[in-house]
């Protein structure tokens, strides 16, 4: 898409986003060249066609695809366009597979800033070139003021996993365990301290990270053990675990005591009627892991930076119901069900 002929540069310091940067003339020509271009720059989109073709590697090809509403679009620790590429990027690593290609959309309000959304496209940038990724192809669409509260993206990640290598929630066993990458709750505590304006002594900050390298370091360490890998977003813990046990038809029995969440993040939720095991992460994932293989694999996590305060919670456990249930620190046991409700909508 060629920017000849046209007179101005965009105005990103003190200029806003018009309805005319969607129309699909020579404005949004100009915010897609001088903005997204120069945030995302890479072959592919260098060609400026409507699509973007890559050679296919041998294995399998995974994709996924995903919307991302969170609000407020800035916080503690990442804002919406480092999150949307964390987040697909961390979705294809789930499966084993080394995400390779992102598509980004769009939806702008009316009368957004420029320069948000630049600091936004470039974190987006970052985070790809971080996560050895490209955006390879997007859209961008603008909308009245009133109809899309600022900013929302939605990204498509693209990888591939290798021959062999089939993670699958259906193929756990009773005695499996449940590998946790590090403390809970970071992500969700972080967003509502800033949405409420809640301080805090300590600051709470979003774990937002890609973790396909800490992925590919737990693979290595315990090849064939791995059954399945979820990053525990919307629902947290809770959630991930209950879905698995449906999946595979088991139960399982964590220790609350050897479930890990930061002082400051507790104390959080127990001033706003939280959980940590229910709120959303987007740097952590949950790993069941065959027994045999989960100390090679658990040692592998804690070496990695991502991973430091990894540990072994509980085990995959006989049982009809495919209930989760937890020894709490009193010594009782309950089931922790899925949440009921929104608990912290538009969180991601």
């Amino acid at each position: 898409m060629s920017m000849k002929g046209y007179p101005r540069k965009l105005d990103v310091k003190s200029g806003r986003v018009e309805l005319s940067h969607g129309s699909g003339g020579r404005a949004m020509a100009q915010l897609i060249s001088d903005l997204f271009h120069q945030a995302f720059g890479n072959e592919w989109l260098a060609r400026c066609n409507d699509q973007a073709a890559f050679d296919v590697s041998a294995g399998r090809m995974v994709m996924t695809t995903d919307g991302y509403v969170v609000t407020p679009l800035f916080f503690p620790g990442g804002n919406i366009g480092s999150m949307a590429v964390h987040g697909t990027i961390n979705d294809v690593a789930m499966s084993g597979a080394r995400p390779l290609y992102l598509s980004a959309s769009f939806i702008i309000e009316e009368g957004f800033h420029f320069s948000d959304l630049k600091t936004i496209a470039d974190s987006m940038g970052a985070a790809a070139r971080g996560g050895g990724v490209h955006i390879i192809a997007g859209d961008t669409k603008v909308v009245e003021r009133g109809k899309a509260d600022g900013l929302f993206i939605s990204v498509a990640g693209i990888g591939f996993v290798a021959d062999g290598l089939d993670l699958s929630a259906d193929k756990v066993r009773v005695g499996d365990r449940v590998l946790v990458s590090g403390s809970l709750g970071d992500h969700g505590v972080a967003i509502m301290s800033k949405r409420q304006n809640v301080a805090f002594q300590t600051e709470i900050v979003s774990d937002s990270a890609a973790l396909h390298d800490l992925v590919a370091v737990m693979l290595a360490a315990g090849p064939g053990g791995i059954r399945v890998m979820r990053d525990p977003t919307r629902g947290g813990l809770a959630a991930a675990l209950n879905e698995i046990a449906h999946q595979s038809d088991v139960g399982f029995h964590l220790q609350e005591s050897t479930i890990p969440v930061k002082p400051a993040v507790a104390a959080a939720c127990e001033l706003l009627g939280l959980e940590p095991i229910h709120v959303a992460n987007e740097g952590k994932l949950v790993a069941i892991v065959a027994p045999e293989s989960a100390d090679a694999v658990l040692a592998a996590m804690k070496a990695h930076p991502l991973a430091s305060d990894a540990a072994d919670i509980g085990e995959a456990v006989a049982d009809d119901h495919k209930f989760v249930q937890m020894t709490t620190g009193f010594g009782g046991r309950r089931v922790v069900d899925w949440l009921w409700g929104e608990q912290l909508p538009r969180i991601c």
